[in-house]
């Protein structure tokens, strides 16, 4: 089995690192829309806006693709830290969403809020 990093092909020029980049980015997005996806599921199925950042999931998380992207032959280092960051942007995002969700019940449930 092969690692990611032996998939990186040779360019010649920057025209061919940006369009390979420009390729994975449109495979990544997709992922990453999807992904934003659960963010919205884990923020109808909590309870409490206090358990939408979990300390103990995002190192977790961080040990697991530290380790795959050894595996890979990446950067353990770069990933936690595009990881790190993406988990910050998804949990804010989680935060409107418990938000919005519950705004929406309430509406739709005549309750005040």
């Amino acid at each position: 089995m092969s690692r990611a990093i032996e998939h990186t092909q040779h360019c010649a020029t920057m025209e061919d690192v940006r369009r390979r980049i420009d390729a994975l980015d449109d495979v990544l997005v997709p992922l990453l829309v999807t992904r934003g996806g659960y963010m919205t599921q884990a923020a109808r199925i909590k309870q409490a806006a206090s358990q939408v950042r979990d300390e103990e999931r995002i190192e977790a998380i961080v040990a697991r693709v530290r380790a795959r992207a050894e595996r890979e032959g990446g950067e353990p280092d770069v990933i936690e830290a595009i990881y790190r960051s993406m988990m910050e942007a998804y949990i804010a995002f989680e935060h409107r969403e418990f938000a919005r969700l519950r705004a929406t019940a309430t509406v739709s449930d005549g309750s005040e809020p």
